[in-house]
């Protein structure tokens, strides 16, 4: 009986398989590896065929003993409702690949980290691009990282492994991309750095590009970076990822499967009539709309739903059976059609702007007076208000040891938080800072921020930016009113910050989707300008230098030449922007607010720290409780920092530790005088004793009691409130503790020295 259970379902699971295309035959798994060798550097190892066979796709990226595996799935069966690409990316980094375990209560991997969110964001933006415009198919992409060296970076491993899984395997895809992160060292562009070589570097660019020196996606952080420099550094990551693209082409060629047939959405529209019908009836009201430039945000969405809304209802009588969805389909295809076409036709954009023209923009600083810092930064309909919190060096924000491990970062005292609430855009919806894109967003204006920001601040710094209105760019505002509220908190920043989205729209072959033929540069997109355009290009940096950028392209791939002239628009609108910020406020304030923390150094002498302190610490947590005031000690100078809300917080702590110092004030003890002890206390190692009642008790070593060797003082019938004399040798000049022997009271002793049990 279980022979034929076992038979049937052997035979039904061979024949899914046959069916299918995917058998697997065991033992007979085809096993590849390819090098890909970079200019003096560490070769990049892409293999296959070993793991997780049951995927669409596998591969394996390494880079000295860093490794990626990266596994893709799409379910071509039926696809998704929605028209767009319903795409999954997850990274995931596991303690288990550092030989480390993880030091939470339950000692594994919980919560996904704010790390793992970007890498994940980073591989997304990498691949989507070059999905068929017309796939609709549930597709899983997913990273793990099966081992770390703490010397290379896995986040472009896990890039490249799935741009290898994805040329492999059979879904339609219209790669493979290639990438590289870039760093810049004494003037030397450097491929892959190593975490110690990155430290060192004043630019931190991941560059993904496709065939032909396309550029795919770019991301990264700059110590103010001349653009030259910027410029140098995208065409070089440009051409060193072509060595990775020909490496997985040559593995396709070889190994790739032959990419599935898929079955588009039912959206035929039999000789196009129906678009016909609807591009007649909606035309001249969409035109008459997008040159209407009054319209705000609001009330230009408001038409065009009014205008889908009549369209339709005029189709009811025309035809029978109408498919709403595919009417849907073409509406939004006709809208973006002649939106497009307007800009190329006038050099006008549907808020009146020219292609280069910046929104209004307006500043205010200082709102609240409880506030350290504040700002309230307008442009257009996009409003951010940020604020500034100074707290003592003991918020810093500690990282997990997995991104310590990755990043190279242990803690941070500046760090942005980022919420975009949907009162925003006038919706309804979940509201919670902890979603991908506020992750996303938060990290690429703080890496905007970070290089202005003094690394040595005597206090820790948490920018939140809070997007009270959006109508696109509401990350690069966050940068502009950071900037503000950093200026108006007093932080010695090195020069004011900003930042600008640029657009693109281009006409190109639908045959040859990279054949771009004609296209414009939009300036400080908005919203609308973004979800229809091709490009959303965000630049971030001071007058002199770029400190960030992000490109997230639409389409299969940018030419070098748009990508420049992209960055040089960027640059120009920047140096406009922080001109109209420094008319609100040109550099950071030197006068002190009331409600300023502030920071004292105490000088305590090292044998009184421990008098300061108290048992267990109790002295500063009762400072801590009544005034606020925090009292930190540096682990390796053994200084004392005090750290107080406010001034007045700090006078009040301060009088507490004076009365606190004065009412054990120590009488000034001789060098090599004989005192009378009394003893407080047994220990293994001693006795505890005090000369005057308003000492704090010193040891007595055992070495120091007796002439002869002993392991314990009741040896010598001591007892708690016994007086002894104890001669005085000082203090200890590096503990601060009192040096003290009842031994040299002692005459020689006759016979041989023994010890005593």
């Amino acid at each position: 009986m279980v022979s034929r259970i076992t038979s049937r379902l052997s035979a039904s699971f061979r024949q899914k398989y046959i069916l299918s295309k995917r058998w697997i035959t065991v033992g007979k798994t085809n096993l590849f590896e390819y090098k890909v060798e970079f200019s003096e550097r560490n070769s990049l190892k892409i293999s296959g065929g070993k793991y997780a066979r049951l995927s669409d796709g596998c591969a394996v990226v390494s880079l000295g003993d860093t490794s990626v595996m990266a596994t893709i799935v799409s379910k071509s069966q039926k696809p998704s409702s929605s028209n767009f690409l319903p795409l999954t990316v997850d990274y995931r980094q596991k303690a288990a690949a550092a030989g480390r375990i993880p030091t939470n209560y339950l000692r594994r991997e919980l919560s996904i980290s704010e790390h793992e969110v970007l890498t994940s964001r980073l591989i997304d933006r990498s691949l989507r691009p070059l999905f068929p415009s017309s796939y609709y198919f549930d597709t899983q992409v997913i990273c793990n990282l099966l081992a770390v060296d703490g010397v290379n970076h896995p986040d472009i491993l896990g890039i490249n492994a799935a741009s290898a899984a994805l040329a492999l395997s059979d879904i339609p895809w219209n790669g493979p991309v290639g990438a590289v992160r870039v760093g810049l060292c004494d003037n030397n562009l450097i491929v892959n750095p190593t975490r110690r070589e990155l430290s060192s570097s004043i630019l931190n660019l991941v560059v993904v590009a496709a065939a032909h020196n396309l550029v795919i996606m770019l991301e990264g952080s700059a110590n103010n970076a001349l653009q030259q420099d910027v410029l140098k550094a995208i065409k070089f990551g440009v051409k060193e990822c072509q060595h990775v693209i020909n490496g997985i082409n040559t593995l396709q060629k070889e190994y790739g499967k032959t990419k599935r047939k898929y079955e588009l959405k039912n959206i035929d529209d039999t000789n196009g009539n129906l678009e016909v019908a609807i591009n007649s009836l909606c035309e001249t009201k969409l035109r008459e709309i997008f040159t209407n430039f009054t319209h705000d945000k609001m009330s230009r969405d408001n038409a065009v739903r009014d205008v889908k809304t009549e369209v339709i209802e005029k189709l009811k009588s025309e035809f029978e059976n109408l498919n709403f969805e595919l009417c849907s389909i073409i509406f939004d295809k006709i809208i973006k059609k002649i939106f497009r076409s307007l800009i190329f036709e006038n050099d006008v954009r549907c808020d009146g702007r020219k292609l280069d023209e910046l929104r209004n923009i307006s500043c205010e600083v200082d709102l609240y007076k409880p506030l350290h810092g504040s700002a309230l930064f307008q442009r257009g309909q996009t409003q951010v208000f940020c604020t500034v919190a100074l707290d003592s060096l003991e918020s810093t924000l500690k990282l997990d040891p997995m991104s310590i491990l990755t990043s190279g970062i242990n803690e941070k005292n500046f760090f942005l938080h980022y919420e975009f609430p949907p009162y925003a855009t006038n919706e309804i919806g979940r509201s919670s800072p902890f979603m991908r894109r506020e992750i996303g967003h938060g990290a690429l204006a703080e890496r905007g921020l970070r290089p202005i920001v003094p690394e040595n601040f005597s206090f820790t710094i948490r920018l939140t930016s809070e997007v009270l209105e959006s109508n696109g760019s509401s990350s690069m505002a966050s940068v502009c009113g950071g900037s503000l509220a950093l200026m108006d908190a007093g932080v010695p920043i090195s020069e004011p910050a900003a930042g600008v989205a640029i657009g693109l729209i281009a006409e190109y072959d639908q045959e040859n989707i990279q054949n771009i033929k004609d296209y414009r540069i939009l300036t400080d997109i908005l919203g609308i300008e973004d979800y229809l355009g091709d490009m959303d290009f965000k630049l971030a940096g001071t007058k002199k230098g770029i400190t960030a950028l992000q490109a997230d392209i639409k389409i299969p791939g940018l030419p070098l030449k748009i990508v420049m002239e992209a960055i040089q628009a960027a640059t120009d609108a920047k140096k406009a922007i922080i001109n109209i910020m420094n008319e609100t406020l040109q550099s950071f304030r030197k006068s002190e607010k009331d409600n300023w923390p502030v920071t004292e150094k105490l000088n305590v002498p090292v044998h009184k720290r421990g008098k300061l302190m108290g048992p267990g610490g109790i002295n500063l947590k009762r400072i801590l409780l009544e005034t606020g005031a925090q009292i930190s000690s540096d682990m390796e100078s053994g200084d004392f920092t005090i750290f107080a809300p406010n001034q007045e917080a700090l006078n009040e702590a301060k009088e507490i530790i004076n009365k606190l110092m004065e009412e054990q004030a120590e009488p000034q003890l001789e060098f090599g005088a004989i005192y009378k002890a009394k003893i407080v206390e047994i220990r293994e190692i001693g006795i505890m004793v005090t000369l005057y009642s308003t000492m704090q008790p010193a040891l007595v070593h055992n070495s120091q009691l007796d002439q002869r060797k002993i392991k314990h003082p009741s040896a010598l019938g001591m007892e708690v409130g016994q007086d002894i004399q104890v001669k005085y040798f000082g203090r200890d000049p590096v503990s601060g503790n009192m040096r003290l022997s009842r031994k040299v009271l002692q005459g020689p002793t006759s016979g041989v020295t023994r010890n005593i049990l």
